[in-house]
Parts: C-alpha cells; sequence; structure tokens
C-alpha cells in the first residue's frame, strides 16, 4: 500500500548525535517511499516567520501599479511580479498571483551563456511603500540556504553517500529563489456563484519540482496542497504550524539514481467565501553551469558516486510492493531535449511556464517550445497514455516536461 499521510521530521534530531541515527532512518523512509516530508524546528527565529509573512502579504496590497513596475516580463530573469493567470502548467492556466525574488547578482554579460540571463539583480518593490521588504527577505533566503545545503548533506547520509556528496553542485555564490503566493478563493475569481456545484479550481497543475529540494511556509490555514501517492491518489498535505514542507525534486531523483523521490502535487483554488490562500515556497538553488555527461559519469567520478545497491533495492521493493508507478507527471529529467547544461534546461522551463516573458525576450526558444506542445497535444489524442515510466538509473538528459516551482 502506498503512502496516506506525509511523515513529520525533527531537524534538531539531525544535530544531536544520540538521536540522529533515529532521523536518517526517518528521512530514508520520507524519500524512498513519499517524496515528501514536514520538517520542525529548522532553526528560523519566529520573529523573522513572522516578519516574512507580514512583509509577503503586504506586498499584494500594493497598488497595480507598483506592483507592474517589478512586473516579470520586464527582464529577462524570470524575477518579479506575476499578475493573476499568468502562469501556465499542465497545458492549464493557474489561478494565483506571485512574485518571484532571488540572491541578487550581477546582469549577465554577452560573452556568458543565454541562462546565465537567470542570474540577476531581484526586481524588489519599492521601499517607499515596504521599507522592510527586502531586508526580511534577503535574510530569509540566506538562512534558508544555508538550512537547504545543510539537509542536502543529510540526504545524502540517509542514502548511503558522503555527506559532501552534492557539494559539488552548489556555486560559492549560488542563487536560491523564493516565491510570495496568492491563491484567490473560487468566489473572488469569478467561478463560482450561489447555489452551483463547487468546482475544483487550479491554483496550480500538476507537476513536479526540478533541481534537488524546496521548502514550503503555508502562511494561511487553507488546505489545498495535494500530493500523489504511487497509486495514482491525492493525499492531503494541510498545514501543520511550525513546520515547512519539503518536496524532493526531479534534479535530486536523477541523481541519486531513482531512489529518492520525486513526488507529483499540486495546489487546488481555496473554497468559495474562504478567502485567499497565501504561501512562500523557497527553492534550493543548484550550479546551473553543470553538464548531464557530468551527472552521468558515476564511474569516473561524475555524479554523486553510485548509490549503494542495498539502497536501491529498498527503492525497487518498494515500487513493487505499490505495483509499480502510477504519475501523472513525466520525470522531466529523462525527456531528452538535447541540454547540455543543467542552465539551458532551466531556461526552456522557464519559458515555457512565463510565455509572456519568452514572447519579449526568447522569441525563437517559445516558437519551439510551442512546435513541441502542438505535437504532444496531436499524440495525446490519438492515444491515451496510461503512465509515465518509473525512473531509475535512466541518464539525466535534460528534458521539457512539467517541472515547475510553486506551491
Amino acid at each position: 500500500m502506498s503512502f496516506d499521510s506525509i511523515p513529520i521530521l525533527d531537524l534538531s534530531e539531525a544535530k544531536d548525535p544520540s538521536t540522529k541515527p533515529k532521523f536518517l532512518e526517518q528521512l530514508r523512509h520520507a524519500l524512498l517511499e513519499v517524496g515528501f516530508l514536514y520538517l520542525k524546528n529548522v532553526g528560523i527565529p519566529e520573529e523573522l516567520t513572522q516578519k516574512v509573512i507580514k512583509e509577503g502579504v503586504s506586498f499584494f496590497d500594493l497598488p497595480m501599479e507598483e506592483k507592474l513596475k517589478v512586473e516579470m516580463k520586464n527582464a529577462p530573469s524570470f524575477l518579479g511580479y506575476s499578475r493573476l493567470d499568468a502562469e501556465i502548467t499542465a497545458h492549464t492556466i493557474d489561478h494565483r498571483e506571485q512574485i518571484d525574488l532571488s540572491t541578487d547578482h550581477e546582469i549577465r554579460t554577452p560573452d556568458q551563456p543565454l541562462y546565465r540571463n537567470l542570474f540577476a539583480p531581484t526586481q524588489w518593490p519599492s521601499s517607499s511603500y515596504l521599507p522592510y521588504f527586502k531586508p526580511v527577505y534577503s535574510e530569509y533566503i540566506t538562512r534558508m540556504g544555508e538550512i537547504s545545503i545543510f539537509f542536502t548533506s543529510l540526504i545524502a547520509e540517509a542514502i548511503g553517500l558522503s555527506p559532501t556528496a552534492f557539494n559539488k553542485y552548489f556555486d560559492v555564490d549560488q542563487q536560491h529563489k523564493l516565491k510570495i503566493v496568492k491563491y484567490p478563493d473560487l468566489k473572488e475569481l469569478g467561478l463560482w456563484k450561489e447555489g452551483e456545484e463547487i468546482p475544483e479550481g487550479q491554483g496550480v497543475g500538476p507537476h513536479k519540482d526540478s533541481m534537488f529540494t524546496s521548502y514550503l511556509l503555508q502562511v494561511t490555514q487553507h488546505r489545498g496542497l495535494q500530493v500523489q501517492n504511487l497509486a495514482g491518489e491525492w493525499i492531503d498535505c494541510p498545514p501543520i504550524d511550525n513546520t515547512l514542507v519539503v518536496a524532493i525534486g526531479q534534479g535530486m531523483e536523477a541523481l541519486t539514481q531513482g531512489v529518492c523521490m520525486s513526488t507529483t502535487h499540486r495546489v487546488l483554488s481555496p473554497a468559495p467565501g474562504t478567502g485567499a490562500r497565501f504561501s512562500v515556497p523557497f527553492f534550493q538553488g543548484v550550479s546551473l553551469d553543470a553538464e548531464f555527461d557530468e551527472l552521468n559519469d558515476w564511474e569516473n567520478g561524475g555524479g554523486v558516486g553510485r548509490v549503494p545497491e542495498d539502497i536501491k533495492e529498498m527503492r525497487r521493493k518498494v515500487v513493487a510492493r505499490n505495483g509499480g508507478r502510477l504519475d501523472d507527471v513525466e520525470f522531466t529529467f529523462s525527456g531528452g531535449n538535447g541540454a547540455r547544461t543543467l542552465g539551458e534546461a532551466t531556461l526552456k522551463n522557464r519559458i515555457k511556464s512565463h510565455p509572456d516573458v519568452g514572447e519579449r525576450w526568447y522569441p525563437d526558444i517559445l516558437a519551439e517550445i510551442r512546435e513541441k506542445q502542438k505535437r504532444e497535444r496531436e499524440e495525446a489524442e490519438s492515444k491515451k497514455v496510461n503512465a509515465a515510466p518509473a525512473p531509475s538509473d535512466k541518464p539525466i538528459t535534460g528534458g521539457l516536461g512539467q517541472a515547475v516551482e510553486a506551491h
């Protein structure tokens, strides 16, 4: 039987030698069988968390003209504000409003690869309106970056690798990203009227996160985040006070040869009259210069080395016990679209999710993506695909699939 709830782990136990073995055992279970977990006692001061919530919610109360001054399509970096209904997942519009932030970097120079456009100064809202917004979120991103890299070392230990196995995929000035997201309820969206049956609105469509790990702060008490188990069932992941929700990304699954499970998840729009759902997902950054050939070369010092066979066997048994893996979303990193680096693959995924930015800054790449989407729709009409194959030791190739950043 597949999982029907999300495990809760206490990060403070990983810092105590007497409780660390128990923590690593619990983490290994979560990685191999769920791909999602709640994490408590992460080390973020409660005062900072409350400031993050206050400043984040306040952003959406700004006048529209102020929000549009930092609109995402103003720059090629995919950082900034996205209007309601501006993003697409699984060929369907997501009913959410958001701002994307990151650690600040210099603007790309002409001699650097095109994907270096993703490294840029963040478009911060005006300090005249929100004087504490930038310092609060800069501190939160910095602290979460340190926590995420520590947690990744624990993942490595939990599956029999050196705690430093992933370190070579982090830059010295590593970029990390964060979103602040508002999901209006169905009544506010105009998708429900009194007396009608309540529909299932798409806050974010079914997807997997793209890289290593993400950490979600659920601000309001709305249910809405759901995780798909191995049987294809949707399991609620409701807010739990003083926790972050950790999701394993496709890059982590691929790099660990299929052992760490990247799980499909979605967000449903809030029920009519319940108000907006707010969330703050943090996305751990990875070096975009990493090359897929190196990621696959386990025998010659590439990748993270081979995961021990006994750990792989544990994962195989999990899949077999559940009769295989039923999954609504293809595994992006074995899609085979010819990207040489993580940066190239990431840029294409961002263009796919934000076509308005693509139209302005990357029209040729967007045209290629739309042609691919057209072929996919035609193929979907001609045959019904019941399940995507489970990744195992397949090479990482950086395909396009539904690898997005959203909770």
